[in-house]
């Protein structure tokens, strides 16, 4: 497993409309048989800053997310909106063990 947290801050006024672009991409990209988890996480005490976590099964499949077209349009649609250049930080997997990332069986992707 390879987990990166990828920190991003937008403008105030788009704030919206980054969750939106973000949470689509997030219930497409959970459907990659290479991701086992992509959480969009926001800050409750900032709400222009964010985290995407996700959780890929290979490093390969890092590569195939970018790829996709969900992904293109996500990183074109946000690309205006960040008030400064989104950073990340690359990390192994400790615990749970590698099958303990998987969403649960019916778990709402919609």
């Amino acid at each position: 497993m390879l987990i990166v947290q990828v920190f991003v801050r937008v403008k105030p006024e788009c704030v919206e409309a980054f969750k939106a672009a973000s949470l689509d991409n997030a219930r497409h990209s959970i459907r990659e048989p290479g991701i086992a988890r992509f959480d969009v996480i926001q800050q409750s005490d900032d709400p222009t800053r964010f985290v995407l976590v996700e959780v890929y099964r290979t490093v390969e499949a890092t590569v195939q997310h970018k790829e996709t077209a969900h992904y293109a349009r996500w990183r074109d649609a946000v690309a205006d909106m960040m008030a400064e250049p989104r950073s990340s930080v690359k990390y192994v997997n400790l615990f749970p063990t590698d099958p303990g990332w998987d969403y649960p069986t019916g778990f709402p992707i919609e």
